[in-house]
């Protein structure tokens, strides 16, 4: 075993970028992997990286804080966006990715570097002498999870999955493929329509159809990002035509007409063999999934490629115990990075992964750590974690985190805010590199 600079534990989302960005500025990384020994309960293989929850990367416009989070991270070099650019997967102004591929990708560039010695290991303690990174994610396992609980503490809130059917199950007399507005190619999205009366029996099916541990998702710890559909459908007849099913912008082809509701499809693979359900995350029990989803017309003779499932996320309470660089308040050897730390989604767990790798390489250069701009998407979410909440809970990337611009036409609000962040970055790279 090689002698390493810093520890990474979890090699999910936020540790793969700590570790392959540090590798590549030539830091050598011991990254401790629970796998194969372990997975959590939402893992289905031994690849690292693995994104577990089927929703895209969300958008790509640099016009969304999304979009613009994803522009910081490819001017920063981020290595696990470089793959998702190349494992992308149509979508039309969103990122996805071909799951699979993706996670081989990230788990071959991580195996073949000769800086990252990785190591099967179900960590069960936080050192605190040496140079540590806890990327463990949400669904951190014992008896970690019990050693950051004594240290940190814990919050927790519940999310879910969406089903997964197969390609050629689809009733295609049922469906038809456009994008909302037209926006990105025509093929992205398959859409499954539904009149007003099928749509009123299966929503009337959703509420009451049975969940799967009922009782634990009912004390309000659900996160609003990852809602279940049964539980959004409660808020009102119309919630989900209103939300996911909105059939605004997606007008059949066929005959030019709009339904009462529709259901998007999208791509889960490259390959095209396999769509998801947007926004269609739920905690029913399989046999009421197959039911009730079995309602609209497409999906009568539906093949599931995998069911929706709900499962528990935890988070420290960060603005006690964090600063803006994601280092530990007590212990200036321990950074924490990822979901675990307060951000909330894939991409904004990359960015503090990256984050955490422009702070660790400065204290391996006997430099003191700078936050990142907060005019800067990257910035403003590692303020968000590091500053006194009475309530705190993980935040995805948006506008609201940068400090405002006083203007009054969105889009133009949104253009200066992008090239504010733009110039600051670049500012802040300059600054990082030059010294």
């Amino acid at each position: 075993m090689m002698n390493y600079d810093v520890k990474v534990i979890g090699a999910g989302l936020a540790g793969s970028e700590v570790a392959l960005s540090l590798a590549d500025k030539g830091f050598r990384v011991k990254l401790v992997e629970c796998k194969p020994l372990r997975r959590s309960p939402a893992h289905a293989s031994d690849d690292y990286c693995e994104l577990v929850c089927s929703n895209s990367l969300k958008s790509n416009d640099p016009l969304t804080a999304h979009g613009l989070l994803k522009e910081e991270l490819r001017v920063l070099g981020s290595k696990v966006i470089e793959v998702a650019d190349v494992c992308a997967v149509p979508a039309g102004s969103a990122l996805a990715v071909d799951r699979k591929l993706f996670a081989e990708k990230v788990t071959e560039l991580i195996n073949e570097n000769p800086l990252i010695d990785v190591t099967a290991e179900i960590a069960s303690e936080l050192p605190s002498d040496e140079l540590t990174v806890i990327a463990t994610g949400p669904l951190t396992l014992s008896p970690l999870d019990d050693a950051i609980k004594n240290v940190f503490g814990s919050l927790h809130f519940y999310d879910a999955e969406a089903p997964i059917v197969s390609a050629e199950s689809i009733d295609m007399d049922h469906a038809y493929f456009a994008a909302r507005y037209g926006k990105g190619n025509a093929d992205d999205y398959l859409n499954c329509p539904l009149t007003k009366e099928e749509y009123e029996a299966f929503y009337d099916a959703l509420i009451n159809a049975e969940r799967a541990d009922k009782h634990e998702f009912e004390k309000g710890e659900i996160f609003e990002g990852c809602m279940p559909a049964e539980v959004m459908a409660l808020r009102g007849k119309d919630a989900l035509r209103f939300g996911p099913m909105k059939p605004v912008g997606l007008s059949d082809p066929r005959d030019g007409k709009r339904a009462y509701a529709v259901l998007q499809l999208r791509k889960e693979n490259v390959a095209g063999d396999m769509y998801n359900l947007v926004g269609f995350q739920t905690n029913l029990k399989i046999g009421e999934q197959k039911r009730v989803f079995g309602l609209i017309p497409a999906l009568r003779n539906a093949e599931y490629m995998r069911y929706g499932v709900m499962h528990r996320n935890s988070f420290i309470e960060a603005p006690k115990v964090l600063d803006a660089c994601f280092r530990s308040k007590v212990y200036p050897n321990l950074f924490i990075a990822g979901q675990l730390g307060g951000v909330e989604g894939y991409v904004e767990s990359i960015a503090s992964g990256k984050s955490v790798a422009i702070h660790i390489e400065n204290v391996l250069k006997n430099r003191e750590p700078e936050p990142l701009p907060d005019d800067t998407v990257i910035g403003a979410l590692a303020r968000y974690i590091s500053t006194e909440n009475g309530n705190f809970q993980p935040m995805n990337a948006n506008y609201g985190l940068l400090p405002a611009v006083e203007v009054r036409d969105k889009t133009e609000r949104k253009r200066i805010m992008r090239e504010r962040s733009a110039y600051s970055i670049n500012k802040y790279l300059e600054k990082h590199n030059g010294t």
